[in-house]
């Protein structure tokens, strides 16, 4: 039997005339609203979580979800082991599909663009503003690899509990070298709002100037077919 599940999507839309100052702009809005919804309602779980694509080896996709950690001009940023079956594929093909999703707000922001490497600076900011359990949980995984059981990362865990032991300082746990991340800098970035009957909304912005995404002059806006 077929899926039979029908939702008539009732957002408010996006309009040319009431898009914000920036590309920077619309998307901050948007995720401040998904992050106020979730607090007020509970219903968007995740708010900053970011459907990340890539292309192996073989050419196949690749997609998984990871957590916005920056979002300035230049783009979104996330973090990770850069070991891990997507770092190993950022570095051989550095072309990024991603998109924010909000279901139950029926938005998402789609962006397609170039991955560059986080500063190492940055990194080490992000790693120590960590709760110590992530911190350790950096070290003891090897993302990606086959565990033969649970019980292998967790050993690994217990054994780097007792070598970087916990005294409540941003210090304690020392940043491994395989833990980095990425900016997504966008070349389009395309806004998708659900309305009724399927007459969805759908802007999409194309990078043709020098600027970044707090400059709407570097952008040209197109609206989409639904």
């Amino acid at each position: 039997m077929g899926i039979q599940a029908r939702t008539d999507y009732n957002s408010d839309g996006l309009d040319e005339d009431t898009f914000a100052s920036s590309p920077l702009a619309q998307i901050q809005e948007w995720v401040d609203a998904a992050l106020q919804q979730q607090e007020a309602k509970g219903n968007v779980p995740e708010p900053m979580a970011i459907h990340l694509a890539t292309v192996d080896a073989d050419g196949f996709p690749d997609v998984r979800t990871v957590l916005m950690r920056l979002l300035e001009g230049r783009g979104l940023a996330f973090f990770t082991n850069i070991d891990s079956a997507k770092g190993q594929q950022i570095r051989a093909q550095d072309h990024v599909a991603a998109a924010l999703v909000w279901p139950s707000m029926f938005r998402a922001i789609r962006f397609r663009g170039v991955a560059v490497p986080v500063s190492r600076e940055d990194v080490l900011e992000y790693h120590q503003s960590r709760p110590y359990g992530s911190r350790i949980g950096a070290w003891a995984s090897a993302q990606s690899q086959v565990a033969a059981t649970r019980e292998v990362v967790h050993t690994a865990y217990r054994e780097l509990e007792e070598r970087f032991p916990d005294h409540g300082n941003v210090d304690d746990v020392p940043l491994p070298e395989h833990w980095g991340g990425w900016w997504i800098e966008p070349t389009s970035v395309e806004f998708w709002a659900g309305r009724r009957s399927r007459l969805h909304d759908r802007l999409r912005l194309t990078r043709t100037g020098s600027g970044d995404l707090s400059d709407l002059t570097a952008w040209t806006m197109e609206r989409l077919q639904p």
